[in-house]
C-alpha cells in the first residue's frame, strides 16, 4: 500500500481522543484511511467523523484545520499519511 503524506498533528485532546491536524496536501475524507507516524505514535485507522470549528464535515483540503476522534495518543508534530491503494 502507499501512502501520501497529507497533515500534521497540531494538538491531541487527550481527555476526548481527539487529535487536531491541519491539512498540508490533498483532501481528506469521511472514510479514508489514514496512518499516524511520529516518535511515540505509529497506528492506523480509518476516519469515522471529522469536525471543523465544532461542525461536521465529510472533506476537508489543504489549509483545513480539522478534528478526528483517534484510538491512540498522538502527539504535535506527528505527521499523518493517506494510505492510498
Amino acid at each position: 500500500m502507499e501512502e501520501m503524506e497529507i497533515a500534521v498533528v497540531t494538538h491531541y485532546f487527550g481527555h476526548i481522543g481527539v487529535a487536531a491536524i491541519t491539512i498540508t496536501a490533498g483532501e481528506l475524507a469521511v472514510g479514508d484511511t489514514i496512518h499516524f507516524k511520529g516518535h511515540t505514535s505509529d497506528f492506523t485507522t480509518v476516519v469515522e467523523s471529522m469536525q471543523v470549528e465544532h461542525a461536521s464535515v465529510a472533506k476537508a483540503k489543504k489549509g483545513d484545520a480539522v478534528g478526528l476522534k483517534v484510538p491512540q495518543h498522538v502527539r504535535e508534530h506527528d505527521q499523518v499519511f493517506k494510505v492510498v491503494a
